[in-house]
């Protein structure tokens, strides 16, 4: 069966409340794992490690008129995707400058640049991401596929 709403309201119409959505989630089982409560929202939504679909690195001119690099927290694919997107410099400074929650569907595509609470709890999920050396990893391995 066809979404009709999906089909008539723009990304850019359904961006908040896809947004607003994602975040409380994300909110509920980041906190849950820094407390050490995995098993909290295990049932309904899973646990922090396993949300999501994937972090890597996208490098520069991997989509047209994408100049800047970023790292992508892919939340869902297909149609609608979302993910959340971390700009920072390279040559091993991955400090954000700027984190957006992109919601795409099918031809259509609106992105925005996260601010307050929900910019702070996405700097932290980067600390998490960074901690754990992932960040630098998927830069390199980026890094080790464009060179022939």
């Amino acid at each position: 069966m066809t979404n009709i709403t999906s089909r008539t309201r723009s990304c850019k119409a359904r961006w908040r409340s896809a947004k607003c959505d994602r975040i409380r989630d994300l909110r509920k089982l980041f906190v849950a794992h820094q407390q050490g409560n995995e098993d909290k929202y295990a049932d309904t939504l899973g646990t922090f490690p396993e949300y999501g679909l994937g972090f890597d690195y996208v490098a520069p001119g991997t989509f047209r008129d994408q100049p800047e690099g970023h790292w992508r927290y892919q939340i869902s694919w297909g149609g609608p995707s979302d993910e959340f997107r971390f700009y920072a410099g390279g040559c091993g400074h991955f400090e954000p400058h700027r984190i957006s929650y992109v919601f795409l569907d099918w031809f259509d595509g609106y992105e925005r640049s996260l601010v307050g609470s929900d910019l702070g709890l996405l700097r932290d999920v980067w600390r998490y991401f960074d901690d754990t050396g992932s960040t630098s990893a998927e830069f390199r391995r980026s890094c080790r596929e464009v060179r022939p």
